[in-house]
C-alpha cells in the first residue's frame, strides 16, 4: 500500500466492489426518480396547456419586456444598496462588539441579536407602514438591518479565527489595537470570511423579492402585474417559468463566485514561500568581492 493510499484510508474505509456497486445502483435509482418527477411535471404543464401560444405571445410585446427589464433593474438596484449598506453596518457592529469599552460592546451586541432574530418581513413592514417610508428605502433598510447584523457576526468570527500569535506579535512591535485590527487581523480574516460574505449576499438578493409586498416595483412585482392585469387567460405558470430561472441564475452566479473565491484562496495562500537559488561555484556573497 502506498503512502497516498494509506493517508486516504486513515480518514475513511475505501469502498469495496460490493459497496461501489451498491452506490452505483443508488445513483441510478435516484436519477430515475428525478427524471420521472421531471417528466410528470412536464406532462402536467402540457396537459394544462401552459405552452400554448396565447400564453407566451404577450412576452414578445415591447411593453411586457420593458416592464420585466424595469423590474429586474429595480431588483438589482435594491440589492446593490442593501449589499453595500449591509457590509458597512456589519463592519461597524463588529467593531463595536470587539470594543474594549463595555457599554459600546453591550449596545452592539444588543443590536446584533435583536435585528438578527427579527424576521426581515416584519422589519420591512414596520418601516414601510409605521414609519411611512417609501418602498425602496423601506426594503433596503429592512435588508440592511438583518443582513448587516448577520455579517457583523461573520466579521467578528473572522477576526477571532486569526491565530493568537499574530495579534501578540503585533502588540509586541508596539502597534495599537486599531492598527493591529486594521493592518494585521482584518487582511488575514478576509480570506476566511469572503465566501461566507458572498453567500450572505445571495440571501439579500433573494429577499429583495419581498419588495412586492410593499408595492415596490421589483422583478417579482412586475411578474405579478403581468399575471393579473392582462385580458387573456391567466398566465401565472408562464410568468413563473420566465422569472424563476432569472432569479435562480443570479443566485447561482453569486454562489458560484463564492465557491470560486474559496477555491482560489485555498490554492493561493496569502503568504507563499520565496524560492532561493542554490549556491553555485563563483557565487558572490554580500559584502565580498570575487576571489
Amino acid at each position: 500500500m502506498t503512502h497516498t493510499t494509506a493517508h486516504a484510508s486513515a480518514l475513511y474505509d475505501i469502498p469495496g466492489p460490493v459497496t461501489r456497486r451498491r452506490h452505483f445502483t443508488y445513483g441510478l435509482i435516484s436519477t430515475a426518480v428525478i427524471l420521472a418527477l421531471f417528466g410528470w411535471v412536464l406532462y402536467l404543464l402540457f396537459d394544462t396547456d401552459q405552452f400554448t401560444s396565447a400564453k407566451w405571445t404577450p412576452f414578445t410585446y415591447q411593453g411586457i419586456q420593458e416592464l420585466l427589464l424595469r423590474g429586474l433593474g429595480n431588483t438589482l438596484k435594491a440589492f446593490a444598496y442593501a449589499a453595500v449598506l449591509s457590509l458597512l453596518l456589519g463592519a461597524v457592529l463588529a467593531v463595536g462588539r470587539l470594543s474594549e469599552h463595555r457599554p459600546v460592546r453591550w449596545v452592539s451586541t444588543l443590536l446584533v441579536e435583536f435585528f438578527r432574530a427579527m424576521p426581515v418581513l416584519v422589519m420591512i413592514f414596520f418601516i414601510f407602514v409605521a414609519l411611512k417610508v417609501q418602498p425602496l428605502p423601506a426594503l433596503v433598510a429592512g435588508l440592511t438591518l438583518y443582513n448587516g447584523s448577520v455579517l457583523a457576526e461573520v466579521f467578528r468570527t473572522g477576526i477571532h479565527s486569526v491565530e493568537r500569535g499574530q495579534r501578540e506579535a503585533a502588540y509586541a512591535l508596539g502597534m495599537r489595537k486599531t492598527q493591529v485590527t486594521t493592518f494585521v487581523l482584518a487582511p488575514q480574516a478576509v480570506r476566511a470570511m469572503l465566501p461566507t460574505i458572498i453567500s450572505q449576499l445571495v440571501v439579500a438578493l433573494k429577499d429583495t423579492s419581498l419588495g412586492y409586498l410593499i408595492t415596490y416595483e421589483e422583478f417579482l412585482h412586475a411578474g405579478k402585474l403581468i399575471a393579473s392585469n392582462l385580458d387573456y387567460d391567466l398566465p401565472f405558470i408562464p410568468v413563473v417559468m420566465v422569472i424563476s430561472p432569472i432569479y435562480i441564475g443570479m443566485c447561482m452566479l453569486l454562489s458560484w463566485f463564492a465557491t470560486w473565491v474559496a477555491r482560489r484562496e485555498q490554492r493561493n495562500p496569502k503568504t507563499e514561500g520565496t524560492g532561493v537559488a542554490s549556491a553555485e561555484p563563483g557565487t558572490v556573497l554580500p559584502g565580498r568581492g570575487p576571489r
